[in-house]
């Protein structure tokens, strides 16, 4: 799935937000896309240390490879993102681990989500996953896709998720220590009252499209930001 293909949920400027602020923390850390298809965010996100890692299906790894050859800070593997071997490849865990999983997750049964919550908080203490959401009500619809695709040809949407739902998340595994929803970066006074005001009506709330920042801990360890506890969401 590229930058610009694919489902319209979430705004990219919030997923490199996310990216951005992590980095600032962890300047040597490894990113890694999942089912990023030709999306260019190194390009965007690279801080001249970080390590890129992008996880596709092995048809797509191979054309990325092609039109986007590896670099020496820059990987591609052919592995199912929503699978337990990617994690392996990450070469150094230790110096920070964020995940972005833009366009995927409503892909995935919910057993699924919650089995790739529990696998990158088990690997990847004091990292991160970013990921955007559609509402719970879009669940079982067929998802946009890009270029000629007809809806009948789009997979369907498994898994949706309400404003209400994001602090159950924490309960995927013990090492989740904050859950918050990635605000949009300010686009000026009206814009930031547009949407503290669209989050105080939970209509509207509960039918926007989200973008949500996991990170993991140890058990009983302090989240980086006391208001950003599990299951608080920002302001």
């Amino acid at each position: 799935m590229t930058d610009t293909d694919g489902p319209a949920t979430g705004s990219a400027d919030c997923f490199d937000l996310a990216v951005r602020a992590y980095l600032r923390r962890h300047p040597l850390a490894t990113v890694v896309a999942l089912g990023e298809g030709l999306g260019t965010g190194f390009w965007r996100l690279d801080n001249g240390s970080l390590e890129w890692l992008t996880v596709e299906l092995p048809e797509a790894a191979a054309m990325r490879r092609i039109l986007m050859p590896d670099g020496p800070r820059r990987r591609t593997i052919a592995c199912p993102a929503a699978g337990t071997d990617w994690p392996s490849a990450v070469r150094a865990p230790e110096h920070g681990v964020v995940v972005v999983a833009r366009g995927l997750l409503m892909f995935l049964p919910p057993p699924g989500v919650r089995a790739l919550l529990a696998v990158c908080a088990e690997r990847f203490p004091g990292g991160a996953l970013v990921f955007d959401t559609v509402p719970r009500r879009c669940a079982g619809r067929a998802g946009p896709r890009g270029g000629a695709a007809t809806e009948r040809d789009a997979p369907p949407l498994l898994w949706g998720m309400d404003a209400a739902d994001r602090p159950k998340l924490a309960s995927a595994h013990p090492n989740i220590v904050a859950v918050r929803e990635v605000p949009p970066p300010d686009r000026g006074p009206l814009a930031g009252r547009l949407a503290r005001w669209r989050g105080r009506v939970p209509l509207l709330r509960s039918a926007a499209p989200a973008v949500t920042e996991i990170r993991f801990g140890r058990p009983g360890s302090a989240p980086a930001d006391p208001e950003r506890a599990a299951g608080r969401r920002s302001r």
